[in-house]
C-alpha cells in the first residue's frame, strides 16, 4: 500500500504549495510544480516516478483539458479559428528553428536537431488553462485563441514527428512493428472527423439518455466515460489524449448539462487526479544530468521561452491583436509541460535522443512550464491595464 502512502503526501505536499503561492500572489500551480522538484530526485527524493504517478497524471491533465473544453465558448472558438491557426504554425516555425540550430551548435546529428525542434515546437496549455481560469481570462478572446492554437499545435506537433520518426527509419509501435505513415496519418484525420459528428449529434442524445438511468449521478458517469474514450481513442490514433478530452467537454459544454457536470467533475479532477499531475512534472527533473550539460540546458531553456514568446506573439500581432493582447497569447503558448515531455520520451524510445542529453532537455521543457503561469499572468495584468487606460 505504498502508492496510498505517496498519494497522501502528493495531496499534502500541493495543498501547501498552492496555498503558499497564492499567500505570495503567484499562481498556485507553481507551487505545486515546486513541490514536484522538492519531493523528487532531484532534492528530497521522498516520490519516485513510477506506474502509479505515471497513470494518475495521465487522468489528470486528460481531466483537466476536459474541464477547459467545458468552460470553452464555441462561438469563440470558431469566430478564433483563423488567428488559431496562423498563431500555432508561427509559434511552432520559431522554436524548431532556434532549437535545430542549438542541437547542431552542439553536434547533434541532423535528424537529432530536427527532433529537438519538434520537441520544443510543442504546447502544452494545460497550465496556462488553470492560471487563466484563476484569472477569469478562459474565455477571452486571447484564451480562446490560446486554446485554438493549441489545439492546432498539438495535431501538428504530433504530425511532424510522425514524419520524422518514420524519416529515421525507427518507426516503432507500442507492440513494437513498424507502422505505415500514410496510414497514421489517415487514421489521425478520420479520428478528428468522427470528433466532428460525435460532437455535433451523438453526444447530445447520449448525455440525454444518460438522464434515464437508474444509477446515481448517471450524467456525471456517462461524460466521464465520454471524456476517457475519446481520450482513448485519440491515443489509439497517434494523437495526444489531451485533444480527446478537450472536445469532449466542448461538444458536452454545448448542452443542457454543462453546468451540472462542470460543478461534479472540477473537484474530482482538482482534489485527487491534477495534483499528482503538476507534482509528476517535478519529479522528471534532475539536476546531476543538467550541471553535466549546463550549457545545452541553459539555451534550451532561454531559446524555448523566447522563441514561443516571439512566434506565437508575433502570429497574435499578424491576426490583428493589439501588442499587449499578441504578447499574452505568446506567453500563453510558452509551456511546453506533458506534450514535450510525452515527445521526448518517444525520442529516446526511437533513439532520437542520446541518454546522456536527456535529462537537460527534460530540465528545460521544465523551466519553460515553470516560467509559463508568471509570463502570462504579467502580461495578462498589463492588458488589464491597458485596457482600464482605453476605459477610463
Amino acid at each position: 500500500m505504498e502508492f496510498i502512502g505517496s498519494l497522501c503526501l502528493i495531496l499534502v505536499a500541493t495543498a501547501l504549495g498552492g496555498h503558499i503561492s497564492a499567500r505570495l500572489n503567484l499562481p498556485a500551480v507553481v507551487g505545486e510544480l515546486l513541490m514536484g522538484i522538492l519531493l523528487g530526485p532531484a532534492l528530497l527524493n521522498w516520490v519516485q516516478p513510477n506506474n502509479f504517478i505515471h497513470f494518475f497524471s495521465e487522468i489528470g491533465v486528460i481531466i483537466l483539458m476536459f474541464i477547459a473544453g467545458l468552460e470553452s465558448d464555441l462561438s469563440l472558438l470558431k469566430r478564433y479559428i483563423r488567428p488559431s491557426i496562423v498563431v500555432a504554425v508561427l509559434g511552432m516555425i520559431f522554436p524548431i528553428i532556434i532549437a535545430y540550430l542549438t542541437g547542431l551548435y552542439f553536434h547533434f546529428s541532423n535528424i537529432e536537431s530536427l527532433f529537438l525542434g519538434v520537441t520544443f515546437a510543442a504546447t502544452s496549455v494545460s497550465i496556462s488553462v488553470v492560471v487563466l481560469q484563476e484569472m477569469k481570462h478562459l474565455n477571452s478572446q486571447e484564451g480562446t485563441t490560446i486554446l485554438g492554437a493549441a489545439v492546432v499545435d498539438d495535431i501538428l506537433a504530433v504530425l511532424a514527428l510522425s514524419v520524422l520518426v518514420s524519416l529515421s527509419g525507427n518507426q516503432v509501435s507500442e507492440q513494437g512493428g513498424p507502422q505505415n505513415i500514410g496510414l497514421s496519418l489517415l487514421l489521425q484525420l478520420g479520428y478528428l472527423v468522427l470528433l466532428f459528428i460525435l460532437g455535433r449529434w451523438v453526444i447530445p442524445q447520449l448525455m440525454k439518455l444518460s438522464e434515464k438511468l437508474l444509477v446515481p449521478s448517471s450524467e456525471i458517469l456517462i461524460s466521464l466515460v465520454l471524456c476517457l474514450g475519446l481520450a482513448y481513442s485519440a491515443d489509439l490514433t497517434g494523437l495526444n489524449t489531451v485533444i480527446g478530452a478537450f472536445f469532449a467537454g466542448l461538444a458536452i459544454g454545448q448542452t443542457d448539462y454543462k453546468a451540472l457536470i462542470d460543478r461534479n467533475v472540477e473537484p474530482i479532477g482538482y482534489a485527487v487526479f491534477i495534483p499528482v499531475f503538476f507534482i509528476s512534472i517535478g519529479l522528471k527533473m534532475t539536476f546531476t544530468g543538467i550541471i553535466n550539460d549546463f550549457w545545452l540546458f541553459l539555451i534550451l531553456s532561454i531559446g524555448g521561452i523566447v522563441s514561443k514568446l516571439l512566434g506565437a506573439g508575433i502570429g497574435a500581432k499578424v491576426a490583428s491583436f493589439s501588442w499587449n493582447s499578441s504578447w499574452m497569447i505568446g506567453a500563453g503558448m510558452v509551456s511546453r509541460g506533458e506534450m514535450a515531455l510525452i515527445i521526448a520520451q518517444l525520442g529516446l524510445q526511437s533513439h532520437l535522443l542520446s541518454t546522456d542529453r536527456y535529462s537537460a532537455v527534460i530540465g528545460a521543457i521544465i523551466i519553460t512550464t515553470l516560467a509559463a503561469p508568471f509570463l502570462l499572468r504579467s502580461t495578462i495584468s498589463k492588458l488589464r491595464k491597458s485596457q482600464d487606460k482605453l476605459m477610463g
